[in-house]
């Protein structure tokens, strides 16, 4: 039973953050009038691998509550990607990245392989995006307008994967074990 109730405030609690995760990093924006700090690669990154997997969710017919967040997060990034085009100068440079997306949205169903192959490509799309801002930082040597706040908040959501991952992690550990140390048995002709 605790662990029901446990698992049920991570899942609210999670949806809670992302519901305002982009906040601190949208109005650390509107504040510097910059965007000084924050990867474009990174910010396109993210995107994309938060619309495959709300693609990914609903072409499966997922229920709504286990996706729920994707389409607030996307929102968000939206918003965030035409902040930071606003600021950069180039707003116009913004309509081939939305018809990319607009068009990626209906390529990934064309066939059933392609949404599948983008699914699994999902985590390797969010690590990219990741070290992209990383690399930003590390060659800008200065995080600009990159809100602290925002990557917590990011890391919160995350730090609850990480729990199932070790589990996942040992469990494949006692598997690997048990089928080592198992006796074979022969039997005596």
């Amino acid at each position: 039973m605790e662990a029901g109730l446990l698992l049920q405030f991570c899942n609210w609690s999670t949806l809670v953050v992302c519901v305002v995760i982009k906040f601190p990093q949208i109005f650390a924006l509107f504040s510097a009038k910059s965007s000084r700090g924050v990867s474009l690669k990174s910010l396109l990154l993210e995107l994309t691998g938060f619309l495959v997997f709300l693609r990914y969710q609903s072409y499966y017919s997922y229920p709504l509550l286990t996706y729920l967040e994707y389409p607030i997060l996307i929102a968000q990034d939206v918003i965030l990607l035409l902040c930071v085009f606003h600021y950069n100068g180039n707003m116009k440079q913004a309509i081939p990245y939305i018809a990319v997306f607009l068009g990626g949205w209906y390529l990934l169903t064309l066939q059933k392989w392609i949404i599948d192959l983008a699914m699994n490509l999902c985590t390797f799309i969010s690590a990219a995006s990741k070290f992209a801002q990383l690399q930003y930082l590390w060659e800008a040597k200065d995080s600009g307008a990159v809100s602290a706040l925002t990557w917590s908040m990011s890391a919160y959501t995350c730090a609850i994967l990480v729990r199932f991952l070790i589990m996942l992690a040992l469990n494949i550990w006692v598997t690997a074990t048990i089928l080592r140390y198992r006796k074979t048995t022969i039997k005596d002709e």
